[in-house]
């Protein structure tokens, strides 16, 4: 079925195409090029970030964070259920296992007062994942993190952009991973970045990042010829991406203006639904500057959310769920992780709706979004 409003829908706001022309008329369009070395300089600069190395994706930064962490068979690493799988498979690929804890009610984000009473002497890292741009209480987590000498690795492939107090996601723990995938704020169709914030672990995450050569010592002069020092794989951008990431990191301020201006009109537009109690929207903490990656709603159970996905598919309106939980998952069954009670990710995960969020999604479109869902909630008699 063609859905005349998508869920999401990739967007140019600048100079994107002009420099993923010079990107290839400058001869240099595999990695590390020109562009690269331009878009990272960026967030360096925007963020206060004392190292960024761009990567195929999100999930490739997450797999050299857990080489960073010295990873091992029989560690443990704490983390969120409700996630995306690369969180969980950065740790599993090492032999590592991943121990999920539940996430809080309101943000639902992983919850630090849950944390401690999860770690055992063979944990070695917290993978907190800001979810939906929202900030995870990262004071608290790091606390514990040093109290017990753990990593912790931010998993931001949501959180590009936004804060935490006067922190940037991503910059806060020992690394920090961002997505540039088609369906974040900003994107080069797949890509990411590895946040280095700890300086001991910079000159590895190059050797990593290059397929375990010393190549970026080299380029540099640093080393008169490059050779295989340590493990790793080709995680490196193509500078054609790089040179299309660059112009939408251009143009951040201009994408989460729009972003909010769509996150606010959902929020005044559901507010008849809210005030009912037939549905709750997102919560924001006030210390929590966010970047709008999405909107949700929360149905009153599983059977509502089937339903109201349907209607609003009928109306060619695409929407969708989110995470199916990690630890009910076939694979965490094979992993032969414990039967873990997380009360909270396994209602969350059954009401969630996400609605329509994209840079070109226009006032009219938003409307009939909107007007879709309070039709669903009239023809239940509820309005």
């Amino acid at each position: 079925m063609k859905f005349h409003i998508p869920f999401n829908k990739p967007c140019i706001v600048g100079s994107e195409l002009i420099y993923v022309g010079q990107a290839v008329a400058n001869g240099h369009a595999s990695g590390d090029g020109p562009f690269t070395r331009r878009a990272q300089k960026l967030m360096e600069d925007r963020f206060g970030a004392r190292r960024v190395l761009l990567t195929t994706s999100c999930t490739a930064a997450l797999e050299i964070a857990a080489l960073l962490c010295n990873l091992r068979e029989g560690d443990e690493v704490i983390m969120p259920s409700y996630t995306f799988v690369s969180t969980a498979n950065a740790a599993a690929l090492r032999g590592a296992t991943p121990v999920f804890v539940d996430i809080r009610n309101d943000t639902f984000n992983i919850d630090e007062r849950k944390i401690e009473a999860a770690i055992t002497p063979r944990t070695r890292a917290i993978f907190p994942i800001h979810y939906a741009g929202v900030a995870c209480e990262m004071d608290e987590i790091m606390a514990i993190a040093a109290r017990y000498d753990l990593l912790v690795v931010e998993d931001a492939a949501q959180g590009v952009f936004a804060k935490y107090k006067d922190q940037w996601l991503g910059t806060i723990g020992h690394l920090g991973c961002y997505s540039f995938h088609e369906t974040k704020n900003f994107s080069c169709g797949e890509g990411g970045a590895l946040v280095i914030n700890d300086p001991r672990l910079e000159k590895r995450a190059e050797i990593l990042r290059e397929k375990g050569t010393n190549r970026s010592q080299y380029l540099r002069g640093e080393v008169d010829k490059y050779t295989w020092t340590d493990i790793g794989s080709s995680y490196v951008l193509s500078d054609m991406l790089a040179a299309f990431l660059l112009g939408q990191l251009e143009n951040m301020e201009k994408i989460t203006a729009r972003r909010s201006e769509i996150y606010s009109r959902y929020v005044a537009m559901l507010a008849p639904l809210v005030e009912r109690g037939l549905i709750r929207t997102p919560s924001v903490p006030q210390h929590c500057a966010t970047n709008h990656h999405m909107f949700y709603l929360l149905a009153a159970d599983i059977e509502e959310r089937t339903a109201l996905i349907a209607h609003l598919r009928q109306a060619g309106i695409l929407a969708a769920f989110h995470y199916v939980p990690l630890h009910s998952s076939p694979f965490a069954q094979c992993l032969g992780l414990p039967q873990t009670s997380l009360p909270v990710t396994d209602d969350t995960s059954s009401r969630l709706v996400r609605l329509p969020m994209y840079f070109d999604l226009t006032d009219q479109q938003l409307a009939e979004v909107v007007g879709t869902v309070l039709d669903f909630y009239r023809n239940k008699g509820a309005l």
